[in-house]
């Protein structure tokens, strides 16, 4: 249905295109990069220089001013992507895109982010909610004055509603959703937990890896059992089948990043650099839009979020910041206990209540609107989805009170890597792992964004709180949270990684996701010296796996007494022989051994996978650090395990998973014998359009040219998938950020007639030593007060 809707709307989009009369619309609809606008509420005149790459440099008499002047351009080159934004958080697709959207939208409203963006609004400190209400002014300007507005609007015959401050606050609330608002983690421990023994489920639920690269409170974790439960596996019931058809999730790709800073003490010159590159879901356009801003003796400059005043990760003059994803459990389901006399009563440590309860109505284009009911407890929202037979309540930071604001704007004043520690601890939105860099040389790292303190639990499994025994009780105190300075070794590394050893007093997370990214860039800033930004952007594009030299030497080993190998295992020995190391395009060898480390961990695992689906069908084993319970049980081989036609013959189940491996991808790419099948030639990325992804004739006008993968989804620092990969590089030192080095894929706009629809794809996919800033400015566009 929703193929057959965009599709028949992208033709629509062709032959209007193809009209003689729409040439001059789609002209009228480019966004203005040069002469003068009249912006309703500026203060002073402002000017935007643009440089050959559509990237602004705004300069405007204040804070509100600039954030003005940003918020016109956010419009004028993103509009349709911030109407995607804020409508996806506040379930409202359905209304562009009808009944396809639908589903979406119901669980969606499920989470009543509206009502939040709402009370976040009114809660913003004074001088926030002026710098977002002046943000605001200008993306309606833009609305107002647009003669023709882009594209997709035109496809979809459809007028924006005015830019509301709430609309703002649900672009955050979108990204904290992406990053840190998923309920899978804990869904997935509780079925566990509920068909497995304790002994088995800590052990396959560790939060340490061989790799562990950790910044404060000890080296020792919190979750981790180094005996091998031998009996407790040997007693899961004989799975009926032993396929266990992709439920486990080898990968397991997390939405993060890589950042890192290096102190003076290792550069060439003094200088401290930060290094980061933010992993996300890539699409077309991309989700960051690159601006400057000076105002006031203030000058800011790096990556801002359409929808979103103010820069999320960059530097002013004086200090420079990025960002990772802590990865923290910051989501509990509370397990409902309802009165089975008054199904509409819920027990509360104060006795039963009834549900609060409204309805709301889903517009839906082109079918009957939906009509459906949400209830409330006195702890959030329902779940639209039971959890082993229960109704769940999401108790999520985001919808808590002051967890999100836009304290980023602040950094505007930041002089010191001190000073921006104490201010991303005062900073609400997805909590993030910090690093810093200010221009005398120091360095430092600590957590932006609200944890949760619980009580009386840990936050790993579902559970009641209707005894009162459990709660949360506000968050941890801002001085409270990690932190690190000056670290003598001159750097510091995070990866989504663990952090944090078990003498920090906090639980912050148990899910991390594995070490190897951290540890390698650890491996490579080490023993380095006189380093410089190109330096770092070669980490930054650093494609060795270490982590797959474990399974090379499995199969290795299983194949070296063999005698009398067949045709596949010649050609999985080949290519075993031929792998260099690395999952770059060329590498022969990286597609077998992907390929055979997820088949083996299909096999290791089907009798705990089998076991779990019986309380839910739909179980996957996504343990991000499934990697140590892997391994240990590769290397003990204990029995019990396997598929009884082994016979606990470990050696041989690892020979029939290499001819496995070997058949498929034969059967995949029949043309091409395994010891020349490149890592590139089975995996593409492409970057899509929203409307291409339905309608694939119209890639070659919206998408980016796909192109060979180099790197990998979640083995090598630098990460790339089919659809997932760094959203931006960024190389910068506060002290010279002539030398800065920046990349995204795409471009600035968002309107596919632009120059700047696609200009820096080149720059990105290729890894070519680009500038942050430009000094050539060849477009230049007043702002003059209404």
């Amino acid at each position: 249905m929703r193929m057959i809707r965009i599709a028949s709307l992208s033709l629509l989009f062709l032959v209007i295109v193809a009209g003689s009369g729409i040439v001059g619309l789609i002209r009228a609809s480019l966004p203005v990069e040069e002469g003068e606008i009249t912006l309703p509420g500026l203060a002073v005149r402002g000017t935007v220089l643009g440089d050959e790459l559509g990237v602004p440099s705004i300069t405007a008499d204040s804070r509100a001013d600039a954030l003005r002047i940003l918020g016109y351009l956010h419009a004028r080159d993103r509009l349709f992507q911030m109407e995607l934004m804020r409508r996806k958080s506040a379930g409202r697709l359905a209304e562009l895109f009808g009944a396809a959207a639908a589903q979406l939208d119901r669980k969606q409203r499920s989470y009543q982010l509206s009502r939040t963006a709402g009370i976040i609004v009114n809660d913003l400190p004074p001088e926030q909610r002026r710098a977002l209400h002046a943000y605001v002014e200008g993306v309606n300007a833009y609305i107002e004055q647009a003669r023709v507005l882009p594209p997709e609007f035109l496809v979809l015959q459809h007028q924006p509603e005015p830019w509301q401050a709430e609309d703002s606050i649900l672009v955050v609330l979108g990204m904290f959703q992406t990053l840190n608002g998923q309920e899978q983690d804990e869904r997935m421990f509780s079925v566990m937990e509920q068909a497995l023994p304790s002994d088995l489920l800590t052990f396959l639920t560790p939060d340490t890896d061989s790799y562990a690269t950790v910044l404060v409170g000890g080296p020792v974790s919190r979750r981790f059992n180094p005996t091998l439960p031998v009996a407790a596996l040997a007693a899961l019931p004989k799975a009926q089948s032993y396929a266990a058809n992709d439920r486990v999730d080898a990968e397991n790709v997390v939405a993060g990043s890589n950042n890192w800073v290096v102190s003076g003490i290792k550069m060439a010159d003094g200088r401290a650099i930060v290094a980061n590159d933010m992993h996300l879901g890539l699409s077309v356009p991309n989700v960051w839009y690159r601006a400057e801003l000076a105002y006031q003796q203030q000058h800011l400059f790096g990556v801002t979020l359409p929808g979103v005043p103010g820069i999320v990760a960059g530097g002013n003059d004086d200090v420079a910041w990025g960002f990772t994803n802590v990865t923290a459990d910051l989501v509990d389901l509370i397990s409902l206990e309802v009165n089975p006399g008054q199904p509409d009563s819920y027990r509360t440590p104060q006795g039963w209540r009834k549900f609060d309860q409204h309805t709301e109505t889903i517009e839906v284009k082109d079918a009957a609107d939906i009509e459906i009911t949400l209830q409330d407890t006195v702890w959030g929202p329902v779940s639209d989805s039971a959890l082993l037979g229960r109704s769940v309540v999401i108790k999520w930071s985001a919808l808590e009170r002051h967890a999100v604001d836009l304290g980023l704007l602040d950094m505007d004043k930041v002089k010191t890597t001190q000073q921006a520690i104490t201010a991303m601890n005062n900073t609400g939105g997805p909590p993030q792992n910090v690093v810093i860099a200010d221009r005398e040389g120091h360095i430092g790292w600590t957590y932006m964004g609200r944890f949760p303190k619980r009580i009386g639990f840990d936050g790993l499994a579902s559970r009641s709180w209707a005894d009162g025994h459990l709660a949360w009780q506000g968050y941890i105190p801002p001085e409270e949270l990690p932190r690190l300075l000056d670290p003598p070794e001159g750097f510091i590394v995070t990866a989504n990684n663990r952090t944090l050893g078990s003498e920090y007093p906090h639980v912050i997370g148990h899910n991390w996701a594995l070490g190897y990214r951290a540890f390698r860039i650890a491996e490579l800033l080490r023993d380095r010296q006189g380093l410089t930004e190109q330096d770092l952007l070669a980490i930054q594009l650093d494609n060795r796996s270490g982590v797959l030299d474990f399974y090379q030497q499995v199969a290795l080993n299983a194949l070296r007494d063999l005698e009398n190998k067949d045709a596949d295992l010649q050609d999985a020995e080949a290519a075993l022989h031929a792998w260099d190391g690395r999952m770059q395009s060329g590498s022969i060898g990286a597609a077998f051994l992907a390929e055979f480390r997820n088949r083996l961990a299909q096999e290791v695992f089907a009798k705990v996978v089998a076991a779990c689906r019986v309380y839910d069908p739909d179980f996957r084993y996504a343990w991000r650090e499934m990697e140590t319970p892997l391994r240990h049980l590769l290397i003990e081989r204990p029995p019990g395990v396997l598929n009884t036609r082994y016979h606990d013959d470990w050696p041989q189940m690892v020979i029939d998973i290499m001819r496995q491996t070997s058949r498929a991808l034969h059967q995949k790419y029949p043309e091409i014998s395994l010891a020349q099948l490149t890592w590139g030639q089975t995996r593409s990325v492409s970057l899509q359009h929203p409307f291409s992804k339905s309608a694939p004739f119209l890639g070659n006008v919206l998408d980016m040219s796909p192109f060979e993968i180099d790197g990998c989804a979640s083995v090598c620092v630098k990460v790339l998938d089919t659809a997932h990969g760094a959203s931006e590089r960024l190389v910068l030192s506060p002290a010279h950020p002539e030398n800065a080095i920046f990349h995204m894929p795409g471009g600035q706009s968002g309107h596919p007639f632009s120059p700047h629809y696609r200009d820096q794809q080149r720059l990105w996919q290729k890894g070519i030593d680009a500038p942050l800033q430009s000094t050539a400015k060849p477009y230049h566009l007043s702002f003059l007060p209404h």
